[in-house]
């Protein structure tokens, strides 16, 4: 979150594969405008709204039960400011996200977290990516 925490104040985020929130609601916490959280799995979105109420975030957000490719496919009609992705790993949804992105940016700024050894997709301005042992974040920038 350090790394985008300039672009956060007032910003318009996009959590996709939200799981509890974390990413989103840290957002909020650094002065994000609004956050939409996309997740599929309806015993996550209830630790999720459990999450938000717990904050008292529940004006500042909407959780959506949806596909978080099909999702971001949407947006690229009203792009976000910052858009953040931790999908599950080894079913190549960082990959395709990523290339969603690269064809019709969906955020300014794209942050995904994959797996460190999985080869993304070079473009952005350029792509940067940070490991932290087995884990990585590649950043995508307009």
């Amino acid at each position: 979150m350090s790394i985008v925490h300039g672009s956060l104040p007032g910003a318009r985020v996009l959590d996709l594969c939200a799981g509890s929130g974390a990413l989103g609601l840290e957002a909020l916490s650094r002065g994000a405008g609004f956050v939409d959280f996309v997740e599929d799995d309806p015993r996550t979105i209830r630790v999720l709204e459990s999450n938000v109420a717990l904050l008292g975030a529940g004006e500042r957000c909407r959780i959506h039960r949806d596909d978080a490719v099909k999702f971001a496919e949407g947006a690229r009609a009203e792009p976000y400011d910052v858009a953040f992705a931790d999908p599950p790993y080894r079913q190549e949804l960082a990959v395709a996200l990523a290339k969603l992105w690269l064809a019709e940016p969906f955020a300014t700024i794209f942050g995904v977290e994959h797996e460190a050894r999985l080869a993304m997709p070079d473009g952005g301005s350029p792509a940067d990516t940070r490991r932290y042992g087995a884990t990585a974040i590649t950043f995508y920038r307009l």
